[in-house]
């Protein structure tokens, strides 16, 4: 005997808060949408799998530009760096600042403006640590400040991510992963912003303070698995590798994700990457319809890196990264990132 279970709670939708915990700021990553959960490393698997930074073996430095959905004047400018504490633990900060340009202060007086702009900012600092158990299970947390501002009014609140990844295979070259992000206390604005002043009849004034309601953090769970394929069987000098990525995000307020990804590596020097991100209605653009799409994100993505070598004897590196993300309204969202490795 077989039924049908269908997951999640539509009427939840939109009613989530701090939705900007699931916007991927780094330009690797997001090249193929995010679908590399399993084999995720360095300072940007803070974002998608803590886990992945306990790979690492020395100091990197992280910064990347994100043109948001352009034409929209949103930015995010991030940066992070990461270091090796101990045998096998590492640990990482990262820092996200979103601003969304100068908007036009309006009143019911005034409400094609001309009184001025004022700006909204939103920062998230994440503060993690990772460490691998054994040379093939490596496991992570993360700790995140939320914090959203916009003149008199505010909102702060903190959050805690986990992951955990298995490496498998003769070569290493199976991977799996599973991560838990958002899961935190609810949120509430508070501010001057939220009273105003009121005159009575008769003739006296006072102030009324609206309270805000809370609201919860966009909690979600992470499941992916990728793997590595050498052209030619040159698994040891590693020239040309294919990787395969897939990953399954449950949403607790909008709609679960499958995400494919595909990276080619020339040796450590280049790398080229695309991916699809798919949830459902992503094809149907008719509000009429019953299942439509509901995200900007059309799906696709494309991506590059470019690593060069800056000092061979210690190993560092000097990488350029480049992303970009399919978008219906406005032109896609372009992501650029430099990455030093001492």
């Amino acid at each position: 005997m077989s039924g049908n279970v269908f997951a999640g709670n539509k009427d939840r939708s939109g009613q989530a808060g701090a939705t900007e915990l699931l916007i991927n700021p780094w330009a690797r990553s997001s090249g193929w949408a995010g679908a590399n959960i399993a084999g995720v490393r360095g300072l940007e698997a803070q974002f998608h799998n803590v886990a992945g930074t306990a790979h690492l073996s020395k100091t990197e430095l992280l910064f990347s530009h994100t043109n948001y959905l352009s034409g929209s004047d949103i930015n995010i400018n991030s940066f992070g760096f990461s270091q090796k504490a101990g045998e096998s633990g590492v640990l990482a900060l990262g820092i996200m600042a979103m601003n969304f340009g100068d908007i036009d202060v309006t009143t019911t007086e005034m409400p094609e403006g001309g009184l001025g702009n004022y700006k909204i900012n939103f920062m998230n600092i994440g503060l993690s640590y990772a460490k691998g158990f054994t040379d093939h299970i490596f496991g992570g947390m993360c700790v995140k400040v939320i914090n959203e501002q916009m003149p008199d009014v505010k909102a702060a609140g903190v959050a805690l991510d986990a992951g955990i990844q298995y490496i498998a295979g003769k070569n290493n070259n199976a991977k799996f992963g599973i991560s838990l992000k958002n899961v935190g206390p609810k949120m509430k604005y508070s501010g001057d912003g939220l009273s105003f002043r009121t005159e009575l009849t008769n003739g006296t004034s006072m102030t009324v303070d609206q309270r805000s309601e809370s609201f919860e953090l966009p909690s979600q769970v992470n499941i992916g698995g990728s793997y590595d394929y050498y052209v030619g069987g040159d698994t040891i000098n590693k020239t040309h590798r294919i990787t395969f990525a897939g990953a399954f995000t449950s949403n607790s307020f909008t709609k679960d994700e499958f995400r494919i990804g595909l990276e080619y590596g020339f040796k450590s020097f280049l790398m080229l990457r695309a991916g699809y991100g798919y949830e459902s209605g992503i094809g149907t653009d008719d509000e009429s319809k019953e299942n439509y799409r509901t995200t900007a994100h059309k799906g696709m993505t494309a991506g590059f890196t470019i690593e060069l070598p800056l000092n061979k004897e210690k190993g560092s590196t000097f990488g350029f990264d480049y992303s970009y993300r399919a978008t219906q309204p406005f032109n896609g969202t372009h992501c650029i990132g430099a990455r030093l490795s001492l």
